[in-house]
């Protein structure tokens, strides 16, 4: 049967990770959806949804990819030419590594409606649900946002201007290179930061550790701290609001050394 319906995508931001930090403009969208294509960092609660689409998983687990992204693009026009409304619901913000963009560019060649739906990144969302002010009147005027592996798989050479900064750092996908980073940030500075680790933010699975750059490598190891996880580094850690007793006096010991 030939679809009637006009092929569509919506690119949707389904938040940093609990159910609750998506939009109710994404819900609504997902309401409409006739199919979706969702990643691996989207909370899969968020498919309920979704009650009359078609539900397929392209994500990455493991290191094993479901679909090349080149499959997605491909499989994008394909379901909305046979079906009409594809929503791509992926995690965070679409658009802050979440190569949002260059799907809307290889769709939109073929003729598909586009739309977006801003989300939550998980580098705003993610400090901000444990505490951590990004920016703080008189110790941080800006903040920066890296990726920790860029498309050739390399550290971004951002981190080290931003390590000579006194903004704070928020680094995603960066866990693999915890110890490059730590190397330059002692390069670049005399001063020891405050850095903070959380694995799966705003999940129920969440663990953060807080240290500074000279110990935060033991914590994580003691803690088994692995990706994915945000990495923030900066003065205003040390301010957090909510930490527990344990981490405040981990820093504070640091501090008076």
């Amino acid at each position: 049967m030939r679809n009637l319906k006009t092929p569509k995508l919506t690119i949707v931001g389904a938040g940093p990770g609990d159910a609750e930090l998506i939009t109710l403009k994404a819900i609504k969208t997902l309401e409409n959806a006739d199919v979706v294509l969702y990643d691996a960092l989207v909370n899969e609660e968020l498919l309920q949804y979704a009650v009359k689409a078609e539900i397929v998983f392209v994500g990455k687990r493991l290191g094993c990819h479901a679909y090349t992204q080149d499959q997605i693009n491909e499989l994008i026009v394909s379901m909305a030419n046979r079906y009409g409304h594809v929503v791509r619901l992926k995690g965070g913000d679409p658009f802050i590594f979440g190569r949002g963009s260059e799907e809307i560019e290889y769709v939109e060649k073929f003729g598909v409606e586009t739309e977006i739906v801003p989300g939550i990144s998980s580098a705003l969302g993610v400090p901000t649900s444990v505490g951590i002010s990004l920016t703080e009147r008189l110790v941080s005027d800006s903040f920066w946002v890296i990726t920790g592996t860029t498309s050739n798989h390399e550290l971004s050479k951002d981190i080290n201007l931003a390590s000579k900064s006194n903004a704070t750092v928020v680094i995603l996908m960066g866990m693999h290179k915890l110890d490059e980073i730590i190397s330059i940030y002692q390069k670049n500075r005399t001063d020891d930061l405050p850095i903070a680790i959380i694995q799966n933010g705003t999940k129920n699975t969440e663990q953060k550790v807080t240290g500074r750059i000279s110990t935060i490598s033991k914590l994580v190891s003691e803690n088994k701290i692995s990706s994915p996880a945000i990495i923030v580094i900066g003065e205003v850690v040390k301010n957090t609001s909510g930490l527990n007793s344990y981490v405040k006096e981990h820093l504070d010991d640091e501090s008076s050394r």
